[in-house]
């Protein structure tokens, strides 16, 4: 039985009738760009999120840099953040000339560690603009004591949330936890649309503004420029099937969370082996699982292993950000941080798309144990 990691066919095989309907109608409209649909996602977006404010921009790398950019990060400013997250959480920070600042993270969440913040801000606090904590995997960063530091040092907070839409931290939604919050539309992500596609949300007005004013060149009014801004403009094709998609977000993030529930289940029934650690829900949270990550051992050769069993899986992340090479200017070597490391090297995430079967869960931890001896 072959499993994919992510089926995409079978969800647009529901959905391609109402997606082809809509896309006919901007096709007719002839508007592509920063038209009703846009203006009527973002409405739709900041509603779902319980926020006052939302701003479609071109991808979520682009939500970063431009969020960053709206907080006044700049030349020289340094922003703390994780090492053990996607490449565009740090590479928006050196875009702008800005210094990525890496601290540890936390063994069971692997979301960034808020004692590590506050033990690198109180060595040093200088020209540190802004902390950006990553929701990874699609369970939010413990937002209490990373609110807490960021109001000590009046700092700003930019929420990484483009693996975690719905998901929640003690009742409030990502995306409304720090100053401002951004989104992916990947394809891969629990709303992710037909190619690239971002969102920034926030409830603070002067923000929104400002994003606004810096995606289109700097510009509010047309061929008048305040700034020096980016062309990063979400198109309409893609707010129109989004817009179809979140109305069904609500179901899939819940078949999301029932899978989860299942694998562990599963493990539970057919007898977890020791080397085998399930994603771990911290308290207050409820995470929407854009991954169902697992830590083992010999990570490789069970992945070896389960792909020939026609089974895919994902390193979400072989190398952790301080390590690559691009980013060996600022001094970072090996063993400055153990957690994010060790990490790298035992995560797996397996299948959890709203639309995978039982049966093929069965398949996945059954080829596992098997893997392991049990």
């Amino acid at each position: 039985m072959k499993v994919q990691l992510l089926d995409l066919a079978r969800q647009y095989r529901k959905i391609r009738k109402e997606v082809l309907e809509e896309a006919k109608k901007v096709f007719d409209s002839q508007h592509y760009v920063l038209g009703m649909n846009v203006s009527a996602l973002e409405s739709e977006i900041a509603a779902y999120c319980g926020a006052r404010f939302a701003v479609g921009v071109a991808s979520g790398t682009d939500a970063i840099l431009l969020s960053l950019m709206a907080a006044g990060v700049g030349p020289g400013d340094k922003v703390i953040t994780s090492p053990f997250t996607f490449f565009a959480t740090a590479s928006s920070i050196a875009r702008l000339g800005a210094v990525p600042v890496f601290v540890d993270i936390d063994p069971m969440t692997y979301n960034i560690d808020p004692g590590s913040i506050e033990a690198c801000l109180r060595k040093s606090r200088k020209d540190v603009k802004a902390i950006i904590p990553v929701h990874l995997y699609g369970q939010c960063a413990e937002m209490d004591g990373i609110r807490a530091i960021a109001r000590k040092f009046r700092i700003k907070v930019v929420e990484d949330a483009a693996q975690s839409i719905g998901a929640s931290y003690k009742g409030a939604m990502a995306c409304t936890l720090g100053d401002i919050g951004c989104l992916s539309f990947y394809p891969t992500k629990n709303l992710g649309g037909f190619g690239d596609g971002g969102m920034v949300v926030t409830n603070d007005e002067g923000l929104a503004e400002s994003v606004r004013m810096l995606r289109v060149h700097g510009s509010r009014k047309r061929y008048y420029h305040e700034a020096i801004g980016v062309n990063s403009r979400l198109d309409e094709l893609q707010a129109a099937a989004l817009r179809v998609k979140l109305r069904r977000l609500a179901g899939w993030t819940e078949k999301r969370v029932e899978n989860a529930g299942r694998y562990g289940t599963l493990f539970g029934k057919m007898g977890q082996p020791e080397e085998v650690t399930l994603p771990h829900v911290g308290a207050g949270q409820r995470p929407v699982f854009n991954q169902y990550v697992i830590r083992v051992r010999k990570r490789d050769e069970l992945r070896e292993h389960l792909s020939g069993l026609g089974i895919g899986t994902e390193i979400y992340y072989p190398m952790p950000l301080h390590l690559q090479k691009c980013f060996r200017y600022l001094g970072y070597r090996s063993g400055d941080f153990p957690v994010s490391e060790r990490a790298a090297k035992e995560v797996l995430a397996l299948p959890i798309y709203p639309e995978l079967k039982a049966t093929e869960q069965r398949h996945v931890v059954s080829s596992i144990i098997k893997f392991y001896g049990k």
